[in-house]
């Protein structure tokens, strides 16, 4: 692929961002395979060396801050026309609390996966103290001579330490699959606000 060709494609990936967005973009891919080229690299080298297309696409729309993609959406290419203000007051009792009502259900199915990850993280800690404060004991135990209880003792604070071990291996899979799904969702989100229109 050359260059026309690719900045090209990249434009059609990056349509319906705000046009300030897709020129910048254009102008950075544009000079990163410019200078490729004069450091000795041929034009399909150069261009192969930015990566696909979609990924490019797929970041900067992760980089464009929501607020910005929602006013570029929201913000009437042309004036309002009469009747449509008014069905937008009159229809305002029903949309809005809509609207409301469904970032609500967004940020609580969040908050509760957060949650979950915090109650992981928190039998995690749990079983660890309980590990140590029942090893603590039973060499309590054992020095006073109760040696058969500090024994038992002993061995379930290592089975609960040992199994705080092997739970932060989950807890850190948990923690960063809600990051990924905390991405995804605000990717989701933003492609929402993204303009639908042809490419110039």
């Amino acid at each position: 692929m050359n260059r026309e060709t690719f900045l090209a494609a990249l434009r059609a990936a990056l349509a319906g961002l705000p046009q300030d967005d897709i020129e910048e973009r254009l102008a950075f891919y544009g000079e990163m395979i410019d200078d490729r080229m004069e450091e000795g690299l041929s034009q399909e080298e150069a261009v192969a060396e930015m990566g696909p297309v979609e990924d490019i696409a797929a970041q900067t729309l992760e980089e464009i801050p929501l607020a910005k993609l929602v006013r570029e959406t929201i913000t009437p290419r042309r004036g309002l026309r009469g009747w449509e203000i008014v069905l937008l007051v009159l229809g305002f009792p029903v949309w809005f609390p809509l609207l409301l009502a469904a970032a609500a259900v967004v940020l609580a199915l969040y908050a509760v996966i957060w949650i979950l990850v915090a109650s992981l993280w928190t039998v995690d800690a749990l079983l660890g103290f309980n590990g140590l404060g029942c090893i603590a004991t039973g060499v309590a135990s054992i020095t006073r001579g109760d040696v058969l209880p500090g024994i038992a003792l002993m061995g379930a604070g290592l089975v609960c330490a040992g199994l705080a071990i092997f739970l932060v291996f989950g807890c850190q899979a948990a923690s960063k699959g809600a990051v990924r799904l905390g991405r995804a969702v605000a990717r989701g989100i933003k492609k929402l606000f993204v303009r639908k229109e042809s490419v110039k």
